[in-house]
């Protein structure tokens, strides 16, 4: 399969998770799929008030300077871990 392929399975397979995972390991994915989606991070921080969407903001600029690629191939691997972690 090809890279693509695999991340678009792990995508699809992250939400067939029997348990939610914890809060740092749903940000970790979110901030993995958006940089593999979209590259760095192109929008200004939220308001401080905005806890949600600060904290998503926050995990996706972690993730800046990884390429596209690389974040797909860590996407992958963290959904395998949780997959392990949780079942589906």
């Amino acid at each position: 399969m090809s890279l693509q392929a695999d991340f678009d399975r792990a995508t699809e397979d992250v939400k067939k998770l029997k348990t939610r995972p914890e809060d740092e390991e749903l940000k970790e994915i979110y901030g993995l799929y958006k940089q593999a989606v979209i590259g760095d991070i192109d929008i200004a921080c939220p308001a401080l008030l905005d806890v949600k969407g600060r904290a998503k903001w926050e995990a996706w600029s972690f993730q800046k300077g990884l390429s596209k690629e690389d974040a797909m191939s860590a996407y992958i691997s963290k959904t395998k871990e949780l997959i392990e972690k949780y079942g589906i």
